[in-house]
């Protein structure tokens, strides 16, 4: 598998990132590469041209649907429906089970209100594995202010399709037990780390990670590394990394747009 970063900004685009965007590759027996993207935020849409055409896509998977993690596939319908070759699509649209009317709120009167052409949606149930090509995807329900989703990635190692590797990404969550479910044994585990300890916002839970609480999460869980992500842009990278460092001692990377992590 091969994960790169799209966007990765915190609650909302800013000038060095879109908001939150993964794209997931790999391929199987016969050489075909799958494409998934986990989550498409204000932005992300933009950049995603740069690493696939987006009409390439096998699915778009949504953790919830807050407009930094979902926004853009408004947009995304818009390239697909008009595209000048024919429209293009449908591409399986998996997440919370309104995610179509949240779409439509987004897109207001606008003729790409109707996403039925462009995407085939399927709703999350807890811990139902989905299979898309090689992957293997469950949904984790964790702790956000709204139904939101971690999920847990099975699919071929890079370099090596005949051996099974395992991503998670948390999407947006606070420190729950489903967690470790979540985030046993991974190859890489994504965790957002949108607060710092004892900052303002820290005071409130049930919202997000810190950069401690997700190295916490990656040592209980026996992940094998750690990337950071979600960062608010007011927050400096090395203090969510120290934090981080603090509790987990394997190998921890901040994200950044570009970065390629081959699992």
């Amino acid at each position: 598998m091969r994960l790169t970063v799209v966007g990765c900004a915190g609650s909302f685009p800013h000038a060095g990132s879109a908001a939150s965007s993964y794209l997931l590759e790999a391929d199987d027996d016969g050489g075909r590469t799958w494409r998934v993207v986990l989550d498409l935020g204000n932005g992300a849409s933009g950049p995603l041209h740069a690493y696939c055409e987006p009409g390439d896509l096998d699915a778009v998977a949504i953790s919830h649907l807050h407009s930094d993690h979902v926004a853009d596939v408004v947009v995304l319908n818009v390239y697909l429906r008009y595209h000048p070759g024919g429209a293009l699509g449908p591409v399986r649209l998996l997440g919370p089970a309104d995610t179509p009317e949240r779409l439509a709120a987004i897109a207001g009167s606008d003729p790409a209100t109707d996403t039925s052409g462009q995407f085939s949606f399927e709703a999350w149930a807890d811990r139902e594995v989905v299979r898309v090509g090689p992957f293997e995807i469950e949904p984790v329900l964790v702790n956000h202010p709204i139904e939101a989703y971690g999920v847990r990635i099975t699919g071929p190692a890079e370099g090596d399709p005949g051996r099974r590797v395992t991503l998670a990404y948390t999407g947006d969550t606070d420190d729950c037990p489903a967690l470790d479910e979540l985030a046993r044994d991974v190859d890489l585990l994504l965790s957002e780390a949108a607060f710092l300890e004892g900052g303002p916002s820290d005071a409130v839970r049930g919202v997000h990670l810190t950069g401690a609480r997700a190295g916490a999460i990656a040592a209980r869980t026996g992940s094998r590394r750690l990337v950071l992500t979600h960062l608010a842009v007011w927050n400096a990278p090395e203090a969510s990394l120290a934090e981080a460092r603090e509790q987990y001692t394997g190998p921890i990377d901040v994200a950044a747009p570009g970065d390629v992590y081959r699992v």
